[in-house]
C-alpha cells in the first residue's frame, strides 16, 4: 500500500485481508492525499495524486497505530522531498531501532530532524541520489523502505545484506510491475536502477504466511488436521521442519499445505534468524504447541528481547515454562487448565487462543484488538475447523 504513492494513477491491490492494520494504512493513505476504495472483499483500489498534491504529514495517532507505519518514510521523500510523521507505534515487544531506515536514507541525501515523539525529513535535491547501503542488520522493514527510495533515486543503489523474506519480494515484484528495475530479488544483496517516474499496477498480496502457520498449529495442538489451501511451502521450509520434528505429519503435493498432529506432539529445541530462518513472529505459536508436548524443549528468541511477554500468560493456564535471557525452557505437560489470560500483541494473543483449544475448561483471551489486527475472520474460521470460539465483546 505504502508503494502505491510511488507513482500517481489508479492501482489495485488484491488478496488484501480485512483487518485492522489495513484499515488504519488506508485511512493514512487518505491523509497523505489518496483516495482508497474497497470494490470486493479482498480488493483495494488506491487513487494517488500527482506529487504536487500529496500531503506529506498526517494525524500523529495513524503511526502511532502500527510498526509498519515507517514504511511511508521512503516513497514520501522520493516523491514529494519531504517527509513529518510520528514515530511509529504497534507491537511493544522490545526496542526496535529507526536508524537503519534514516541513515541509509541520510546517505541518499535526506536531512533528518527529530526529536523524541516525530520524524521530520526533507531533502533539498530534486531526486535522492543512488549510493551503496549496508544494513547493519537485515531489517525486513527498513529494507522495505530504503528499496522504495531507491527505486526513484538518480542512479544505480546497492542494498547489501538486505532482508529476504518472502514479503521483500513480493514488494520487489510490484515494484518491478511499476516499473522499477531491480536484481537480486530473494537474495541478500539489491542492485536498483532508479528510473525518473513510475506507472500503477495491478499486483496480487502473497498469502500471509504466519496467519498460515497458526492455522496449521490449531490443528496440530489439538492432534487434528487442517489444510490451509493457499499457504505457501516455499515460504516456510525451516518452520515445517520444525513442525516435521514435532510430529506433524506435513502435505505440500496438494493444494497449500496440510499438517496432522500425532496423539501428543514432541519436544524439539527452536531458535528464531532472519529469513530463511524460523521467524520470531512463529515463536509464541512454536512455544504453545511445545507446552503441551512430550518432554523438554529450549526456544531460543535471537530477535527481540521483549518476545517472551506471553510466556506468564501460559504459565496461568498450566504451563510449565522459565525464562532466562533469550532462553524459555519449555517442560511440556500433558493438559493445560482454561482460565483469564491477556494478549499483548498479535502473535502472543492468537497463541494463546490456540492454548485454549486444548485447556480444560473455558479459557477467555483479553486482547482480540490485537488478533483483529492481523487476523482475518479468526474466530470464524476456528469454529469453521471445529473449535467452539465465542466473541464476548
Amino acid at each position: 500500500m505504502a508503494a502505491c504513492l510511488l507513482a500517481s494513477g489508479r492501482h489495485t491491490l488484491t488478496n488484501v485481508p480485512d483487518i485492522t492494520d489495513v484499515a488504519v494504512m488506508v485511512e493514512l493513505l487518505e491523509a497523505l492525499g489518496c483516495t482508497v476504495v474497497r470494490p470486493s472483499g479482498h480488493e483495494l483500489v488506491i487513487d494517488v495524486p500527482e506529487a504536487a498534491s500529496l500531503h506529506p504529514v498526517a494525524p500523529a495517532h495513524l503511526f502511532e497505530a502500527m510498526r509498519a507505519s515507517i514504511v511511508v518514510l521512503g516513497p514520501l521523500l522520493a516523491r514529494c522531498g519531504e517527509a513529518n510523521m510520528a514515530l511509529p507505534g504497534g507491537d511493544d515487544f522490545g526496542q526496535r531501532p529507526i536508524n537503519f531506515h534514516t541513515d541509509g536514507l541520510t546517505a541518499m541525501g535526506a536531512s533528518f530532524h527529530n526529536d523524541r515523539n516525530s520524524i521530520h525529513a526533507s531533502t533539498a535535491l530534486t531526486r535522492l541520489r543512488a549510493t551503496r547501503i549496508t544494513l547493519e542488520y537485515p531489517s525486513h522493514t527498513a529494507t522495505d523502505n530504503l528499496m522504495m527510495a531507491c527505486v526513484l533515486a538518480k542512479g544505480r543503489s546497492v542494498i547489501d545484506n538486505a532482508a529476504r523474506e518472502p514479503e521483500v519480494e513480493d514488494l520487489g515484484r510490484q515494484l518491478i510491475a511499476m516499473g522499477a528495475r531491480i536484481e537480486g530479488l530473494t537474495t541478500s544483496r539489491l542492485t536498483i536502477d532508479g528510473v525518473a517516474e513510475l506507472r500503477p499496477a495491478r499486483h496480487e498480496v502473497i498469502t500471509d504466511r504466519v496467519v498460515s502457520a497458526t492455522y496449521l498449529a490449531a490443528g496440530l495442538i489439538s492432534a487434528g488436521e487442517v489444510r490451509v489451501v493457499d499457504a505457501r511451502a516455499d515460504h516456510m521450509e525451516m518452520l515445517l521442519h520444525k513442525l516435521r520434528a514435532m510430529g506433524a505429519v506435513v502435505d505440500t503435493t496438494g493444494e497449500g499445505i496440510s499438517a496432522r498432529g500425532p496423539a501428543r506432539l514432541a519436544a524439539t529445541d527452536v531458535a528464531t534468524l532472519p529469513y530463511p530462518g524460523v521467524a520470531t513472529d512463529y515463536k509464541p505459536l512454536i512455544t504453545t504447541m511445545l507446552s503441551v508436548a512430550n518432554g523438554p524443549s529450549v526456544v531460543t528468541e535471537n530477535l527481540f528481547a521483549g518476545r517472551f511477554r506471553y510466556v506468564d500468560e501460559l504459565v496461568r493456564l498450566g504451563a510449565n515454562i522459565t525464562t532466562e535471557g533469550h532462553h524459555a525452557m519449555v517442560r511440556g505437560v500433558e493438559h493445560l487448565e482454561g482460565t483469564t489470560v491477556h494478549g499483548s500483541d498479535i502473535r502472543a494473543a492468537a497463541a494463546l487462543a490456540l492454548a485454549g483449544l486444548v485447556a480444560r475448561g473455558e479459557t477467555t483471551v483479553d486482547g482480540l484488538h490485537h488478533i483483529e489486527r492481523g487476523y482475518d475472520s479468526f474466530i470464524e474460521r476456528l469454529n469453521s475447523l471445529g473449535a467452539r470460539v465465542e466473541r464476548l465483546a
